[in-house]
């Protein structure tokens, strides 16, 4: 495939996008609101902009520590952080209020790229993970504006995905970027093996080894009274079909874990969804927002946002969601920060690296389906002092990995005047 047939199929694909955010709305009003930015219909920005995007709450998550180094180092300069999703946007905003521009990322078409760019004439360009996005890309190389992905990571899956149906055009793109600052070895390899110049891939680490998110005091003392004393398995970030088995199994166990299980969904739209499966299972659910005590609850489902570290913080037993599912797993390293007891299932293809390494050094649990994870929650309810092995090795790894944001933060300088 070559761009400009990317080009025609993104043409042509362009109104069931459109129609898919009108319809995912139909639940989440906020999907129809503001597309005029994704469209690239925005207001010219006057100011000197440095353009952060992420692409969801996760890489925003990620992102924090270098964007708050940005606005100190960069007095001169105006943020402008970009998402594709209500959550992320939300998040965004709750958290900088007007210290940054935010708007809606645009879809990758010539015309939108082209008149978006224009409107923000960013100084600088910096994309999250595996942000790969062919018109971006080449109309900023054309303005010489520099390009950089950032805490770049590549899966053998998504390298593969990539030779099988777009070779070409990814080696295209890739050698469009100004640089490559990679996670780890073996994602820069995947990168070099998709035809990006040796030179132009450099390994900085994992910012998300550096991150410094702390549980907030005030929703930590609200979560704990609401549990009290009771031991706490946190499901983090689950997915569809994740739910179901969990309260499958969790029937045939419920006589003798004498724990609240607290199921925390990845996507808000799927809070009532869940709650109603729970409720059809004859459970006695508990929800976050009711502010109730839970000493008679089986379940607390977690229907609130930018409080999953609270979460971890009240936690025994982690389980990271998304590794039951195909989905690629959840950042494992959230609750390390904490020294809590991780589990992840066996789907954890955006986190290759790190669940390799949290395993050989014995500080996670893996299990390759649903009746394994209860078997382990069990057997780290009932032994407190293999919980504080796994979580202090845990915690332990993080700290040996940390210096990412160092390392990116000298690379954004080369390009970048204060």
């Amino acid at each position: 495939m070559n761009r400009s047939l990317y080009n025609i199929i993104g043409y042509l694909l362009l109104p069931f996008i459109i129609l898919r955010l009108i319809i995912k709305s139909i639940k989440t009003p906020e999907f129809r609101q503001r597309i005029n930015e994704r469209l690239g219909l925005i207001a010219k920005i006057q100011t000197s902009i440095i353009w952060v995007h992420c692409v969801s709450m996760g890489e925003f998550k990620a992102a924090i520590i270098i964007i708050d180094q940005l606005i100190k180092q960069y007095p001169n300069h105006q943020l402008l952080i970009t998402t594709t999703t209500p959550t992320s946007s939300n998040a965004v905003i709750n958290h900088y209020k007007n210290k940054v521009f935010h708007l809606y990322f645009p879809y990758d078409l010539p015309l939108i790229v082209k008149r978006y760019i224009k409107k923000i004439n960013p100084k600088i360009c910096l994309l999250l993970e595996t942000e790969i996005w062919p018109n971006l890309t080449h109309e900023l190389n054309k303005n010489n504006i520099p390009i950089l992905l950032i805490n770049a990571r590549l899966s053998q899956q998504s390298k593969e995905k990539y030779q099988r149906f777009t070779s070409n055009l990814i080696k295209q793109t890739l050698n469009k970027f100004t640089l490559i600052a990679a996670q780890n070895k073996n994602s820069a390899n995947r990168f070099i093996e998709l035809g990006t110049k040796n030179d132009d891939v450099i390994i900085t680490g994992n910012i998300k080894f550096d991150q410094s998110t702390k549980p907030n005091i005030k929703i930590n003392n609200i979560l704990q009274a609401m549990v009290g004393r009771r031991k706490i398995v946190i499901f983090a970030s689950t997915h569809e079909g994740e739910e179901a088995q969990i309260i499958n199994e969790y029937l045939k166990h419920k006589h003798t874990i004498d724990a609240l299980l607290v199921i925390i969904p990845r996507h808000p739209e799927r809070f009532d969804v869940v709650y109603k499966s729970f409720k059809s299972a004859n459970l006695n659910v508990i929800r976050r927002s009711e502010n109730q005590p839970t000493q008679n609850a089986q379940i607390l489902l977690g229907d609130s946002m930018g409080e999953m570290m609270s979460y971890f913080n009240i936690a025994d037993i982690v389980f990271m969601g998304g590794s039951l599912s195909n989905t690629g797993g959840h950042n494992m390293l959230e609750p390390a920060t904490l020294a809590k007891p991780i589990i992840f299932g066996p789907n954890i293809f955006n986190f290759t690296e790190i669940s390799s390494d949290l395993l050989k050094q014995n500080a996670a649990i893996q299990i390759q389906n649903v009746a394994g994870l209860f078997k382990k929650i069990v057997m780290l309810l009932n032994d407190e002092k293999q919980c504080k092995v796994l979580g202090n090795n845990a915690q332990q790894y993080l700290y040996s990995k940390q210096g990412a944001v160092k390392n990116t933060l000298q690379l954004i300088k080369k390009f970048l005047t204060s």
